[in-house]
């Protein structure tokens, strides 16, 4: 029998991550473009500067409802009509509400943008706001928040926000609002948070995908291009603050047979120097399932499937007034909450002490940097990127220097940054389960003051 040689892994190309061009429409719309030769799928990502702490007091979600409602008709549509004719176009429409601002996220064959970029236009420029399309929303979302509650993981991240930031911050409440705040909300207070925030020349919209064959100009000017508005004046942005002593808090749920863990505080953000060591050594403590955290946890002491340590930027600021949730999750069984806690805290304190290994951070900036190429295989991951950069006013290279200072931060740096990120006496610590089982168990540990809130 006659085999074939065996194929052989041909050199690996250099890769970077792509890098936009960037221009401005005479309505003052900022314009990222980003050719991919190959995606025929387009994406484009649409920055609006609407953050939440601009919501009117008592209307937390606002935002949120807004976002929602540039999907249902328009000056020239009906929401059955502008849903069909996105349908038409092969295209997915999507919006959501963050920190940061709204986000409007499209998807399109190349060979129809003009057309889905025309009705996207006319979505920002004359959005219907019906009042029987927001009363719909309205009661979709107070149906939503009843389920949210009842996740341990949302209902977590809920009181840990609540326990960091004080009450007048808008981090301090839920994004999406209350079912107090949202079930005032109607279409005139939709209509008046569009007027005061939604203009071309504070949003920034992100092309990416094969536009070999499009000529991008002529088809933004027919479409964003028409997109009016007046300039608006500078927000006052407020200062974050927020109090990460030590203590621990029981969102009681009695007869839970798990608890859920969210341990955080606040950190820097993407502008600090520190941000390359600290995501290089977070990845080293709960990145993965090779990670510190989940080989003590999981693999030796079975007290769960996964836990994850991660950094989540809540607001980015040039001037360093930015901030991050430095945060650790998972899950473990009841009888386990108070084992899995302190083992976790002496991960903590070893980690402090001893430092990660060189084999740790090798590993960390091989999965970190080795797997970019793929996870940017599409122009959404792109365009999802490109956007973020811009809410967060990083400099459009920030994601390919970002690769190359991970690739040049030693084991002795990325330690000095996960070991100040997670301070074993600086954690707010959040646990929702069975307090009845649970609280004297974690007292017994002396991590800081426990008390229990109702679920």
């Amino acid at each position: 029998m006659t085999f074939h040689p065996q194929p052989q892994a041909g050199a690996p190309r250099p890769w970077a991550f792509p890098a936009p061009e960037r221009s401005t429409l005479p309505n003052g719309l900022t314009v990222l473009r980003c050719h991919r030769p190959g995606q025929q799928v387009v994406a484009v990502e649409i920055s609006l500067d609407a953050p939440l702490d601009a919501e009117p007091e008592g209307l937390d979600g606002i935002a949120t409802i807004m976002a929602r409602a540039f999907s249902e008709g328009t000056d020239k549509h009906s929401a059955e009509e502008f849903a069909a004719e996105l349908e038409r176009c092969g295209a997915t429409l999507d919006a959501h509400a963050d920190h940061p601002g709204v986000r409007v996220s499209l998807e399109v064959p190349v060979s129809r943008l003009p057309k889905a970029l025309g009705l996207l236009a006319d979505a920002l420029r004359a959005p219907a706001f019906a009042p029987s399309e927001v009363e719909r929303i309205v009661g979709n979302r107070l149906d939503e928040i009843p389920h949210e509650l009842a996740n341990p993981a949302r209902r977590a991240a809920k009181q840990l926000s609540k326990e960091l930031f004080p009450a007048t911050a808008r981090m301090s409440r839920p994004r999406q609002g209350t079912e107090d705040t949202v079930a005032r909300i109607d279409a005139a207070a939709v209509r008046a948070f569009y007027d005061a925030y939604v203009r071309p020349s504070t949003a920034t919209a992100v092309v990416v995908g094969d536009l070999a064959e499009t000529d991008l100009d002529a088809v933004l000017s027919e479409s964003l291009g028409e997109w009016k508005g007046n300039a608006g004046t500078p927000r006052p942005v407020p200062p974050i603050t927020a109090d990460d002593t030590g203590r621990v808090v029981v969102v009681d749920r009695p007869g839970a047979v798990q608890t859920q863990l969210l341990i955080g505080r606040i950190g820097a953000d993407r502008h600090d120097r520190v941000w390359p060591a600290q995501v290089l050594g977070t990845y080293c403590l709960g990145g993965t399932l090779t990670s510190r955290l989940d080989r003590v946890l999981r693999e030796e002491k079975g007290y769960t499937y996964g836990v994850r340590a991660f950094s989540q930027v809540l607001r980015s600021a040039a001037d360093g007034t930015g901030a991050a949730m430095l945060a650790i999750s998972g899950s473990v069984d009841t009888e386990s909450t108070g084992p899995a806690l302190d083992d976790l805290w002496k991960v903590l304190r070893t980690l402090a002490a001893d430092g990660l290994t060189d084999a740790e951070r090798d590993i960390a900036v091989q999965n970190l940097v080795g797997v970019a190429p793929l996870k940017y295989e599409t122009a959404a991951a792109v365009a999802a990127t490109l956007a973020d950069q811009v809410e967060q006013h990083l400099p459009d290279d920030f994601q390919a220097q970002l690769y190359a200072r991970l690739a040049e931060t030693g084991t002795v740096e990325a330690t000095a940054a996960v070991v100040s990120a997670f301070p074993d006496d600086r954690l707010v610590t959040v646990l929702v389960g069975d307090a009845a089982q649970i609280v004297e168990q974690v007292r017994a540990l002396g991590i800081g003051e426990v008390t229990v809130v109702a679920s």
